[in-house]
């Protein structure tokens, strides 16, 4: 049983540092159904995350459970294609052990790409936000509890969680910039919910990212999120129903889109 502390962090560290020949300064989480991601890299080198001691391993369906360490435009970086969410019945403790991994590995910016639904009915599917600031609605803050100051402060500022830098380099690619509310599931929301999400300010709508953007940030890593929606949020199209398929599917049909601008926002960093 793993209690995902420092210590448990050190073990995975190691095996880690062990299998890759190169320190990481770049990572880089794959989305639902975004794993082609991975093929940026140049030399890779997979792991699985089943052999990592301590490493959660997700259940969730366009999650691969691979760890692909190489080069991007000759940047060492490294690939989580998946990632576990707090849904799964994982505490956030398990959500973010990664992210404390990589930052205690060396690596400096933190890159998310995430699944979404679009709450701004200015948003058409397919499209990819760069997202600028987040609404914490899970119910937890992955911080909770006794803190371990070797990983960060106990009162982390939040106001640029998201690299005012990697973000201006986003907007130069032509991506809009919207506001990432973050919802327990697995239900999607619901029609009122997202209605009230709207009045809130956000733009999408998922069930990932933000604690792992809080701890990231926390930890002293420059944070940027990719945000493609999937479809439209419920109730946007009353006669439509969601399902977590049609997600799958129409991520397959973006991912090229995204990691293109994943490619070029490695090379301009």
């Amino acid at each position: 049983m793993s209690n995902y502390d420092y210590t448990d962090a050190l073990e995975s560290l190691a095996h880690i540092r062990k299998l890759i020949p190169f320190t990481p300064v770049t990572a880089i989480v794959c989305g639902s159904g975004l794993g082609d991601i991975a093929a940026l890299a140049d030399e890779p080198v997979t792991l699985s995350a089943e052999d990592i001691p301590h490493w959660p391993c997700s259940t969730a369906p366009g999650h691969a459970g691979k760890i692909i360490a190489g080069r991007i435009h000759g940047r060492p970086s490294i690939i989580l294609q998946g990632r576990v969410h707090y849904y799964e019945g994982c505490g956030m403790k398990a959500v973010t052990f990664p992210v404390r991994v990589l930052a205690m590995m060396g690596v400096k910016e933190y890159i998310v790409t995430n699944a979404s639904g679009a709450v701004n009915t200015s948003y058409s599917p397919g499209e990819i936000i760069a997202v600028k600031d987040h609404i914490n609605m899970t119910g937890a803050n992955p911080l909770s509890g006794p803190n371990d100051s070797r990983w960060n402060e106990r009162f982390p500022d939040m106001t640029n969680a998201y690299d005012p830098a990697m973000l201006n380099i986003l907007a130069d690619l032509g991506l809009k910039t919207g506001v990432y509310a973050a919802m327990p599931g697995p239900s999607f929301e619901t029609p009122a919910e997202i209605r009230m999400l709207r009045l809130l300010g956000a733009d999408v709508v998922g069930m990932s990212t933000v604690p792992e953007v809080i701890t990231a940030h926390a930890m002293g890593m420059r944070v940027a999120v990719l945000s493609c929606a999937s479809n439209m949020a419920a109730g946007v199209e009353p006669c439509h129903k969601l399902t977590g398929q049609e997600v799958l599917d129409a991520m397959k049909d973006y991912s090229h889109r995204v990691a293109e601008v994943i490619a070029e926002l490695v090379d301009r960093i």
